[in-house]
């Protein structure tokens, strides 16, 4: 017996005797030959990668203090889907006017029906998480997870409560900025999230269902993920558990550093299904430096319509490969009608950077402003074409006011435009904004999508920009004048 058989024959002994093994596995060990005991050299080479798991728990106790439980409270509008619709479909015109008489906005009383078949509100209380990126009590959350609130609760680890203030929220790629009243507050780091590669180790906390700073880990499923309510966002698609509660909350890399924001799951049943999508933490940069200096965001626009390209298509187009995005249509008077974009161009390179997907061009747009060049490389009948787009700004009915009742200088939460020429003369009326979505504090004075906005504190409103001179300037409270049903009153909403 060589050295090697009489060590292992020790060691076996001494498991047997220590009930460590049983004798059942006695047949199952067998004498290893010096040769047999070495490991081959696949084996050692992927070893080293194997047992290079990252410390989540030191992660999670180094940045759980900076993951915070955010609680709303507010009203829930009700969508009207019978016929009875319309503004005054919502209370008994008698109502109205009994109303008025006694100086009581419209929308004073909202009453959800029993029912799908008419307009209301509910009340709401919602849940979701978020993360602070400053000493100072800057946060970061999701857009939805503040939506239709009154107040907004921030809860600290240390069991602290603090009422936030919403300094603006986007939408379209579903940010939010929060603001709380604090210095000296627990931090988390930025990171990149270009650097993810699918399979890499991440994780995310938050509070789940209302369970305060869970941690859960998974690895990264796979980048660049266009949902098809989603186009401006490139989603990180992970397999991390995230269930409702988890919206805001961060998503870590295995250095401990946040590279996304946790926003969206896919399930059939409401709850985790192995599929999750965070926002990349360099969208929600770029989103939360407008919103904290000017409370809006300005999103560029190329103005096409695009599609990915099959291998059916790549064949048509006579493309080495399937990829890039289709231009299906081009919008008049765009950016991209400008550059001398056509239908049927399919763009390849967008500032140098490939587009592998039809999703990536939103993605690179999404991270420009109005007024940015665009380099352009396009397959054009056969070949590559160079060319160069200056993107444009929303269009006028994408115009609207930060969102967001507790917003700094106290922002209505109306999405206005201006009266089309029609309108003009339907309503008899030579100026003033049409209300499309109503949400905070002017939504529970009583403003309704569809009122048309003509004064502010005495000022016309002939536009988004004039009214918005006029709310910086104001207080505690403003007076809209507004017309409704071809009758006008005027609506104190508070800003505070």
């Amino acid at each position: 017996m060589n050295r090697l058989t009489l060590k292992s024959s020790r060691l076996f002994a001494a498991l047997l005797a220590a009930g460590v093994i049983g004798g059942a596995g006695v047949a199952a060990v067998q004498e290893l030959t010096p040769a047999q005991a070495q490991p081959s050299a696949a084996v050692q080479a992927v070893a080293p990668a194997a047992v290079a798991t990252p410390d989540f728990a030191a992660i999670a106790a180094r940045y759980g203090g900076a993951v915070v439980n955010i609680s709303t409270r507010g009203v829930q509008p009700v969508a009207d889907e019978g016929a009875d619709s319309g503004p005054g479909a919502r209370i008994d015109p008698g109502l109205q006017d009994f109303l008025r008489r006694f100086g009581l906005p419209p929308g004073a009383f909202q009453f959800a029906p029993p029912g799908p078949g008419g307009p209301g509100a509910v009340p709401m209380h919602g849940q979701g998480s978020g993360f602070i990126v400053s000493p100072d009590g800057l946060i970061l959350t999701n857009a939805h997870v503040v939506r239709n609130a009154r107040t907004v609760n921030v809860k600290l680890t240390d069991r602290r409560e603090f009422q936030a203030k919403v300094l603006g929220r986007d939408d379209k790629t579903d940010v939010a900025v929060l603001k709380i009243d604090a210095t000296g507050l627990p931090t988390v780091p930025l990171g990149s999230s270009q650097a993810l590669r699918p399979g890499d180790w991440v994780l995310a906390i938050g509070s789940p269902f209302g369970f305060e700073n869970t941690v859960t880990v998974g690895v990264v499923s796979a980048k660049g993920r266009s949902l098809p309510d989603d186009s401006a966002v490139p989603f990180i698609q992970t397999d991390v558990a995230v269930n409702p509660g988890n919206s805001g909350g961060p998503l870590f890399n295995a250095r401990g550093e946040v590279v996304g924001i946790n926003s969206q799951i896919y399930s059939r049943s409401g709850g985790y299904q192995g599929v999750s999508f965070a926002i990349p933490i360099e969208l929600a940069r770029h989103v939360e430096q407008q919103l904290v200096a000017h409370g809006k965001v300005e999103h560029a626009r190329l103005g096409v319509t695009i599609q990915s390209v099959n291998q059916a298509l790549a064949d048509s187009f006579k493309l080495p490969k399937p990829e890039g995005a289709l231009v299906a249509q081009v919008e008049p008077g765009s950016a991209a009608e400008r550059a001398g974009l056509k239908a049927g161009d399919v763009i390849l390179r967008a500032n140098g950077q490939a587009i592998v997907d039809s999703g990536d061009l939103p993605a690179r747009i999404a991270l420009a402003r109005p007024g940015d060049k665009l380099a352009l490389e396009v397959w054009r009948q056969g070949r590559p074409e160079q060319l160069s787009a200056t993107l444009q700004g929303a269009r006028p009915a994408d115009t609207a006011l930060a969102q967001g009742s507790a917003a700094s200088h106290g922002k209505l939460g109306l999405s206005l435009r201006p009266l089309q020429a029609d309108e003009k003369r339907q309503t008899r009326l030579d100026e003033g904004l049409v209300v499309e979505q109503a949400s905070g504090a002017a939504a529970l004075a009583g403003v309704q999508p569809g009122d048309v906005v003509l004064s502010i504190n005495g000022q016309p409103a002939s536009s988004v920009e004039k009214l918005r001179a006029v709310l910086a300037k104001a207080d505690k409270s403003v007076a809209l004048l507004i017309e409704r049903d071809g009758q006008q009153l005027f609506v104190p909403v508070p800003l505070a």
